[in-house]
Order: structure tokens, then C-alpha cells, then sequence
């Protein structure tokens, strides 16, 4: 599928280093922001990277290799207010660290607004670096994630200092 690119949108792709299993990332960026990061099975445009881009790809290389656990980049995803809202509390959650949807719902003070906070992750944007994989079911499981299971599973062993190997 390929997809014509708008003279004002920017897009990269970066495979995460020493991990086939993890596949491809997506990484699209306007003049002034990061738009989206994403897990797609291959490149379906042709790249056409910026400065932000190649930012993104080297946050990226530093957060596979060990050495980044918080990213810097100026971030520009398309949402709701709340959608918004639940985005900038899951950058909250500490790299190794886990929450549930009931959690970042009291966070927000929308007590009871678990499922609107897990519609609301659903839709993140920017996978891995607004960290929706860290979040869980209130019984400890993982749930739904958009990359799929078993790349969450491997982003959250990734962070718990375990050598993944390939996805569970």
C-alpha cells in the first residue's frame, strides 16, 4: 500500500536493534512535532525523514540499547481534550513501572472512568514513548494492546531489565 506523504508530514521507519521480533516502527512527524509512532509489518511509504525523525530514531536507539527511560521529544498527537489528558498521564508512569486503567482514571479524578481511560489509551498515538503498554487490568493481566501482547510483554520485560528473546 502506498500512500502518498502531504508536502507538510514527515515519515521514518526504525527497527528496534537486536530484536527482529519487535518488527518495524512507523514514526511520523510534521515540521513541529512527532504525530505518531506506531509497530506496522512493513514499510508502506516511502521514508521521508526530518530533523525530528532522525531525533525520534536516536531516543529510540537509546531506550532499546538501556540508556533512555524517559523521552524528549516535542509531541504532537491528534485527539480529544480527554484523549489528551489520558496521554499526558501516562507519561507519568515510570519507565518499569505499571499502573491500571482504574488507576490513571483517579489520576484524571474521573472516578469510575476506567473504560473511557482504556478507549482513550486505545487510540494513543505514539507507541512506546507516551508508554500505553505500561499500563494493565486491574487484576494484573495484561489487556489490549495496539502493537499486540506480545510486543507489550516484551516492551515491559524489556524495562524490568529482562533480555527478551522474541515475543511471548
Amino acid at each position: 500500500m502506498n500512500r502518498d506523504i502531504p508536502p507538510d508530514h514527515y515519515l521514518d521507519y526504525y527497527r528496534p536493534p537486536g530484536s527482529d521480533a519487535l518488527g518495524l516502527v512507523r514514526i511520523h512527524a510534521s515540521a513541529t512535532g512527532i504525530t505518531g509512532i506506531e509497530f506496522v509489518e512493513e514499510a508502506d511509504a516511502p521514508a521521508r525523514p526530518n530533523a525530528l525523525t532522525d531525533h525520534a530514531r536516536e531516543q529510540l536507539d537509546d531506550y532499546f540499547a538501556g540508556a533512555r527511560r524517559d523521552f524528549d521529544l516535542p509531541l504532537s498527537p491528534t485527539g480529544t481534550d480527554f484523549q489528551q489528558r489520558v496521554w499526558a498521564a501516562l507519561a507519568t508512569i515510570p519507565f518499569g513501572e505499571t499502573r491500571n486503567y482504574a488507576e490513571i482514571a483517579e489520576q484524571l479524578r474521573c472516578k469510575g472512568g476506567q473504560r473511557a481511560v482504556g478507549a482513550a489509551n486505545a487510540r494513543n498515538p505514539l507507541a512506546i514513548v507516551v508508554p500505553c503498554h505500561r499500563v494493565i487490568g486491574s487484576d494484573g493481566r495484561l489487556t489490549g494492546y495496539a502493537g499486540g501482547l506480545g510486543r507489550k510483554q516484551w516492551l515491559l520485560a524489556h524495562e524490568a531489565g529482562e533480555i527478551p528473546l522474541g515475543l511471548f
